[in-house]
């Protein structure tokens, strides 16, 4: 896991966080992604002060494996000076080996932070699941820390005013306060009131506006007027322009839907706002479709 030491925002990932959402439901199936539910929670992964470091570190540890729901087995944690904020030993059990900055034997409150994205990285080797590249990978494992119901540690590990800032992980604050808000309106939960970092809150609720505007897009009935607009625009140059698309017009700038023409006339794709998985629908008015992986019933007006 990486420390920056200055801290990045906005949202440089959102592609490669989106294709992991997709990988999760894809390699789990929606009812496995359900079954993370609910989130690992506060009292799970207290660390006080006066706990003993060790014992304090076994026992988060152990929390996080059972609701990552990965076999019971001891995790070893152990402190030493690394470049790293903490690495993980991929074997296959039934020890696992991890290693924490020094650092965390006096910043105690964000050892389950660390320990939530090193513990999923043994859940996706067993999984089998990964991305190609260090920098996607550790972004998969970020999102899907998050995305599995431990990853708000994560962000309220977020530190920033004017004279020092701390961030764990690969994303930045306001990608893991997307994929939070993703979760939590996909497992209809509240995570606002577990944070203790005012910085983390309020890169959440920007993630959130972005996560919200994911459901509010064409061709989906809870689009607004200046994407529908927009839509009916682009869809009236499809259908008179035939084996050409909006996209080919150069003053059209990109879209997360496109219009294809195939035999059976004219279809739109879209990704689904749930999984990301791309939609496809005919193109003939009101039209509720269903998405093949997530499963997630929209209602669309094409």
């Amino acid at each position: 896991m990486a420390k920056d030491s200055e801290v990045v925002h906005g949202y440089p990932h959102l592609d490669t966080v989106r294709a992991a959402i997709t990988a999760l439901h894809r390699r789990l199936s929606p009812e496995g992604v359900l079954s993370y539910a609910p989130s690992v929670l506060p009292s799970d992964v207290a660390f006080a002060d006066q706990d003993d470091l060790h014992l304090g570190a076994q026992r988060v540890a152990h929390a996080l494996v059972q609701h990552l729901r990965l076999p019971e087995a001891r995790v070893i944690v152990s402190f030493r000076e690394m470049h790293h904020a903490a690495s993980v030993e991929l074997t296959a059990g039934p020890e696992y080996f991890i290693e924490l900055n020094d650092r965390f034997r006096t910043h105690r409150r964000d050892i389950g932070a660390a320990l939530a994205h090193e513990i999923m990285h043994v859940l996706l080797h067993r999984l089998d699941l990964s991305f190609p590249g260090t920098r996607a990978n550790e972004i998969l494992t970020d999102t899907a820390t998050t995305y599995l119901g431990a990853g708000w540690l994560l962000l309220d590990a977020f530190r920033e005013d004017s004279l020092s800032s701390q961030k764990l992980g690969y994303l930045t604050p306001e990608e893991f306060g997307y994929v939070l808000a993703k979760r939590a309106i996909a497992f209809d939960e509240d995570p606002s009131p577990w944070f203790t970092s005012p910085q983390g809150y309020t890169a959440y609720a920007k993630g959130r506006a972005l996560a919200l505007r994911d459901a509010q897009r064409p061709p989906l009935t809870t689009a607004g007027w200046t994407g529908r607009h927009r839509y009916a625009k682009e869809r009236r140059y499809a259908l008179e322009n035939p084996g050409r698309t909006a996209a080919h017009r150069p003053d059209a700038d990109s879209s997360p839907y496109a219009f294809e023409h195939g035999p059976d006339g004219l279809r739109v794709s879209f990704p689904c706002p749930t999984c990301h998985q791309r939609i496809r629908v005919p193109v003939r008015g009101r039209v509720r479709a269903r998405c093949g992986l997530c499963r997630t019933i929209l209602e669309c007006d094409t």
